[in-house]
């Protein structure tokens, strides 16, 4: 009975990093104006910068915007990051 339980939570708990795994794959793209209303919705604890784009994980999305400055996000912490890739890294 015991070890069913603990199946049942483990298999549930393998789905849920399965399907969180696969939703954190997918980019949502906003304009200014609904990225920071967003953003102070989700008050992320923090933000990363590629190139002209910032970024921030939400609701297993990644929340995205092409029209900031980073006067617009005073009070965030900010990472300037590399690169950006939603391709998943693999050991080779």
């Amino acid at each position: 009975m015991v070890t069913s339980s603990i199946m049942s939570v483990a298999s549930s708990s393998a789905a849920t990093s399965s399907s969180t795994a696969l939703a954190s794959s997918y980019r949502i793209k906003f304009k200014l104006p609904e990225f920071l209303k967003l953003i102070g919705e989700a008050n992320p604890p923090r933000i990363y910068k590629v190139s002209d784009f910032y970024y921030f994980a939400f609701d297993g999305f990644i929340m995205y915007c092409s029209e900031c400055q980073d006067d617009d996000l005073m009070g965030f912490t900010i990472f300037k990051a590399k690169e950006f890739s939603n391709v998943q890294w693999q050991k080779t």
